[in-house]
């Protein structure tokens, strides 16, 4: 069977699925009309290593269900461990520590794109 779903309903399900695994401060915001190379941003606040790991599984579980595939996952810190990004394509997934979060600021370098209500 052909999936049905909306790429902005996967991104919900993502950002719904870090909320569940207790990532802090779950944002999600569209930002396909301010660039070309993707349209949803799924921000999470993460507290550890193990944290991210487990997070970082459950987006796995879901990717392999929903007919999505991993271009991308880049650790944007030297130990690994303040920000780690997964690129799928038209979703993209911020798992930071809450340093790396503060300091990147990425709610407000995007403040354009439309802030999707999570409730």
């Amino acid at each position: 069977m052909a999936d049905t779903k909306t790429t902005e309903q996967k991104a919900i399900e993502i950002a719904k699925l870090l909320i569940d695994g207790k990532g802090r401060d779950v944002t999600l915001i569209d930002v396909s009309g301010l660039n070309s190379w993707t349209d949803y941003f799924v921000i999470s606040t993460v507290t550890s290593s193990t944290h991210w790991q487990g997070l970082y599984k459950q987006v796995k579980d879901y990717i392999k269900e929903n007919d999505l595939e991993i271009h991308l996952t880049k650790r944007k810190s030297s130990d690994g461990d303040d920000w780690n990004l997964i690129d799928l394509g038209p979703i993209v997934v911020h798992l930071m520590t809450e340093q790396a979060r503060e300091f990147y600021n990425l709610e407000k370098l995007w403040f354009k794109g439309k802030v999707i209500s999570l409730d």
